[in-house]
């Protein structure tokens, strides 16, 4: 059973997870070398953010924002239980959870920084809450 209830709840707290990293300038300074334009694919409500490094922007909605280099497609409960830190990404690669287009090694380079949102998405699920996604 899916625990976003629509497309804009995936955009409001995972599209906001990503914004949340995007105004901080440290992380910013981190990511943006990296060049990496990721397109993540959800379902379960159907939803996709890009996430453009280099120009700290998040796009949402099917064909908005550049041409990623990465793709990934999970359910949108595997993509907040990743943010809460119930998911391991090279793992649930392995096991199909979520499948992969691009240079996935480039990505996984990125995890580290992507564990400092952890925290801050949880709490946003806190504050607003949200228990529902905290119990997935």
């Amino acid at each position: 059973m899916a625990v976003f209830t629509d497309e804009a709840e995936v955009y409001e707290y995972l599209g906001g997870v990503f914004r949340m990293g995007l105004e901080d300038p440290a992380l910013v300074a981190k990511l943006q070398p990296s060049g990496v334009v990721l397109r993540i694919t959800y379902t379960d409500p159907a939803a996709v953010i890009t996430v453009d490094m280099r120009s700290a922007e998040v796009h949402t909605g099917a064909g908005n924002g550049p041409v990623p280099d990465i793709e990934l497609f999970m359910s949108a409960d595997t993509g907040n239980r990743f943010w809460l830190g119930k998911v391991v990404l090279p793992v649930a690669l392995a096991r199909g959870e979520v499948r992969a287009k691009g240079p996935v090694s480039k990505l996984l380079t990125l995890l580290p920084m992507a564990k400092q949102l952890f925290g801050p998405y949880e709490r946003t699920l806190v504050a607003a809450g949200r228990d529902d996604l905290l119990a997935a």
